[in-house]
């Protein structure tokens, strides 16, 4: 991979692995006393993507959480003040995710820094809580850019947040990498703007014609071939 400039990175599955959103979510009630009339099911804790309109991603952070929670929490059944609830969801939510950073992801980190390659993160978080996970992770500071979701007020797989990331950097899609766990909003949403996309998949389990690894130190390899 000759001609690199910039590698850019998914956050959450790709770098840093948290407990399913349904077990974060049930145990933050479960603290509060607050009962669940059901037995829940995947479906009551959709993809905020699928959620959420697209003009939500404008709105201010809580004020997209609190609608976003306030929906799960009427899907659950629960009652009572559902938007002092999915406050405290939100509050909440980092100190119960139980995160841990891969462990492939500090080496890959400093064997690209040492190749004077600039690394970024692209997330469909908002920076709040993008700058939280890596403060908790102790990954802060490894970063030459960070861009969530309100940088642009659109997610991935849109065009308008990897072009966003490109710019900032002042890289071309041909000198970039992009490595995300999602096939969808990572590897053909980076690949539609000419950005090419590696996918991390560490349990070999995606199908499909992708270009994959199943640990980013293969990344390193790939270079130093270049």
């Amino acid at each position: 991979m000759t001609g690199i400039k910039a590698i850019l990175f998914d956050l959450e599955g790709t770098l840093i692995k948290r407990d399913p959103v349904p077990e974060v979510f049930l145990k933050i009630l479960r603290k509060h006393g607050i009962h669940v009339p059901r037995e829940r099911t995947e479906e009551d804790f959709p993809e905020f993507m699928e959620e959420m309109s697209p003009e939500s991603f404008k709105l201010p952070y809580r004020i997209f959480w609190r609608i976003y929670n306030v929906k799960v929490l009427e899907k659950l059944g629960i009652k009572g003040d559902l938007e002092r609830i999915a406050d405290i969801v939100t509050d909440e939510w980092w100190d119960n995710a139980n995160l841990e950073v891969y462990e492939d992801v500090r080496e890959t980190l400093e064997a690209i820094r040492r190749r004077k390659i600039s690394v970024g993160i692209v997330s469909n978080g908002f920076q709040k809580d993008i700058r939280e996970v890596l403060s908790r992770t102790r990954l802060e500071g490894n970063f030459s850019i960070i861009v969530g979701v309100d940088n642009v007020g659109k997610p991935k797989p849109h065009r308008e947040i990897f072009l966003y990331a490109l710019e900032r950097l002042k890289v071309k899609p041909y000198e970039s990498i992009f490595v995300g766990d999602n096939p969808h909003t990572d590897y053909k949403g980076a690949g539609s703007v000419g950005i090419k996309p590696l996918l991390i998949d560490r349990e070999d389990v995606v199908q499909g014609d992708y270009c994959k690894i199943r640990d980013l130190r293969e990344l390193i390899s790939c270079l130093q071939e270049g």
